[in-house]
């Protein structure tokens, strides 16, 4: 008789093929369930981070002045050579539309905006719509009739000025970040001695920051072995001291360090009471009240991660070293310290980063000569409105955090930390 062997193997087939479709199913509905839990947050980071970041970088590089203001005369001042003065026909361009502006009481506004990038636009613009309107313009005659009004329409270097101007995206906020400008013949050029701000006060932001990350390290290294190794009770009084700060608000803490720090204030006036000095010490509006309240009210932010790493170094490693003859110094040196360094780098990177973009107290505590590059940046786009220029040195700034922070992973990163 014959018999059909294969149909138990295609029996057990089935079972293992509906097995892993099951299987694939409940996988690909457990990633959907990951995806939607961690919705909340990617859109949380896309809305309040990469959005922004993104509306900086966009208006670092817009120049829209001239392309919206006087769009006739950006496309006009684009087919432009630049090497010798335009003809009549740009020259008409330029002249109707400033007509046009002033009719429509619009000049002020545009002109406005010009001058946030091109000094003295304003003026050229106003003095030159006037003059035009002053009496009927002749065609063919409009060069002749700008340049009387204001001679300066007879220079290449203002049109020179008004061309890099004309695109809609354009690196001219980068290079006035930078200290640089345009030459009449377009080359990029060093700003004069009188004019270089911002590298200079970008540098000194940079060195402040580190400056300030250094005085945490030295403050807050002790302040954490103290947390973590004393008694719970004495541990938890301590912990409460550190935390203190974070339960008033920075505005509160910046006030009472310039009561502190001032003239008349509490240090002064012990000082003078004891004899140690005859007259105030200077101790507010310069770099030194800056550094000494930033160094404050930043130290917790560099004590927390030391304490969560020094909390989880286990004593024992401290014992072991001890039964076999090490000194304290050389066991702290060679086992406690390497095993904490995770914890003072990431405080570091930390404190480093906040300090960089601090703005509330050098503003107050700071004055003219305490002020780092996050009030220039306020300045720009509170008070002089050049939103472009202020995106750009905050993207320059961004860029130098990012390579400090990409040097910091390769050379003090957690991976390349090793026992000594």
């Amino acid at each position: 008789m014959n018999t059909y062997t294969e149909s138990p193997m295609l029996d057990s087939a089935q079972p293992q093929e509906n097995l892993k479709g099951k299987l694939d199913r409940a996988e690909r509905l457990n990633k959907t369930k990951s995806l939607l839990l961690v919705m909340p947050l990617l859109a949380f980071i896309t809305v309040f981070f990469l959005m922004p970041i993104g509306a900086m970088l966009l208006r670092s590089v817009q120049t829209p002045a001239l392309s919206t203001g006087m769009p006739l005369t950006a496309a006009a001042l684009i087919n432009w050579e630049g090497v010798e003065l335009p003809d009549e026909q740009v020259f008409a361009v330029v002249g109707h539309e400033l007509l046009t502006l002033q009719e429509h009481r619009q000049l002020d506004s545009v002109g406005s905006d010009l001058n946030r990038v091109m000094s003295d636009a304003k003026s050229l613009l106003a003095r030159t719509a006037r003059g035009l309107a002053s009496e009927t313009v002749e065609p063919g005659s409009f060069k002749t009739k700008m340049i009387s009004s204001d001679k300066r329409w007879g220079q290449v270097g203002i049109w020179m000025q008004l061309k890099r101007l004309a695109p809609a995206y354009s690196a001219s906020n980068y290079v006035a970040a930078l200290d640089l400008r345009y030459d009449d013949q377009g080359n990029v050029v060093k700003q004069p001695e009188s004019r270089r701000i911002y590298v200079s006060i970008l540098i000194k932001t940079l060195l402040v920051a580190l400056g300030i990350t250094g005085l945490c390290m030295l403050l807050g290294y002790p302040l954490a072995y103290m947390l973590a190794t004393l008694p719970a009770k004495t541990s938890n009084l301590l912990m409460v001291m550190v935390l203190l700060p974070f339960w008033t608000s920075l505005l509160v803490r910046t006030s009472a360090w310039m009561v502190i720090l001032q003239s008349n204030g509490v240090l002064n006036s012990t000082l003078t009471s004891i004899g140690l000095i005859n007259q105030p010490l200077e101790l507010m509006y310069n770099m030194f009240g800056t550094v000494i309240a930033m160094t404050h009210i930043l130290l917790p932010f560099m004590v927390l991660p030391m304490y969560s790493v020094m909390k989880s170094i286990d004593a024992t490693y401290a014992r072991a070293a001890h039964s076999m003859g090490a000194s304290s110094f050389r066991t702290f040196l060679q086992i406690y310290f390497p095993l904490s360094l995770p914890g003072l780098s990431a405080g570091g990177i930390l404190v480093f980063i906040l300090a960089t973009g601090y703005y509330i107290t050098p503003a107050l505590v700071g004055g003219r000569t305490g002020q780092v590059i996050s009030n220039f940046i306020a300045y720009h786009m509170q008070t002089s409105l050049n939103w472009g220029l202020a995106a750009a040195i905050a993207c320059i700034l961004l860029l130098i955090v990012l390579v400090l922070y990409w040097i910091y992973d390769r050379v003090v990163g957690i991976n390349n930390m090793k026992l000594g």
